[in-house]
């Protein structure tokens, strides 16, 4: 459709998307990094035990792991960003292509410690955004009967971090009865579910990590970037 159609639309900053942009990009031969945070700080964490056996599958898949301790984070905005746990959390979010977000359901809710963790992730940093464009898979353990009320909470950080939030989800009802003596997960339905999960979650991350700037690139952006820079050149004075 030509721009002279749309008198709103200034034809300059007006970007259609095509097949050959999108792809242009030459794909990455380095591991899939992927960083799990898990969102309970009891001695035997069933979110911090299906963390473990997802980055076991992750590894097995080819991908690098890093696994987040939160113990020790402060409650956000208690303390200054420069305390050392907020410090590490930033560094493996940026050094991170992909995301597992795995929290125990309390009270019909994700927990305090996981929403701590995601509240100490800022939009940006500087001119870098560091969740934008990169995927994220959501998944809960539930004490008594499945429910879902975590991840769909999850599901809503995750778009508004900006990422691309996968649509497969994992959640375990009745954890204590899904692990054995040695904290691994039993073989079930719901392990398959995990498998499928960070299947999925590699897919998307080798599908997008190299293409992520271009797939958040946003014409309103592109637009409010060029009046602001219009203002500083055509300003009088200094």
């Amino acid at each position: 459709m030509p721009t002279a159609d749309l008198p709103n639309i200034k034809a300059e900053l007006f970007n259609a998307p095509t097949a050959s942009k999108v792809f242009e990009a030459p794909a990455s031969e380095h591991p899939a990094r992927i960083l799990l945070l898990y969102g309970s700080l009891r001695e035997r964490s069933f979110s911090r035990l299906a963390v473990e056996e997802s980055a076991r599958l992750l590894e097995a898949m080819g991908a690098e792991t890093r696994i987040f301790n939160p113990r020790g984070l402060p409650l956000a905005d208690a303390e200054d960003a420069s305390h050392p746990k907020v410090q590490e959390l930033r560094e493996l979010v940026q050094w991170s292509e992909g995301m597992v977000w795995c929290s125990p359901e309390r009270h019909g809710a994700m927990t305090g410690i996981i929403k701590t963790q995601i509240d100490w992730i800022p939009l940006s940093l500087g001119a870098v955004r560091p969740t934008q464009g990169k995927t994220l898979a959501v998944m809960q353990v539930c004490g008594g009967s499945q429910s879902f009320n975590a991840v769909n909470q999850l599901r809503v950080l995750g778009r508004w971090m900006r990422m691309v939030t996968i649509p497969n989800q994992s959640s375990v009802p009745k954890a204590f009865m899904e692990f054995d003596g040695n904290d691994r997960m039993k073989p079930s339905p719901y392990y398959d579910r995990i498998v499928d999960v960070m299947e999925e979650l590699i897919k998307f991350t080798l599908l997008v990590r190299d293409r992520s700037d271009y797939l958040t690139d946003r014409y309103s952006e592109r637009k409010e970037s060029a009046e602001e820079l219009s203002k500083r050149v055509n300003q009088r004075s200094i």
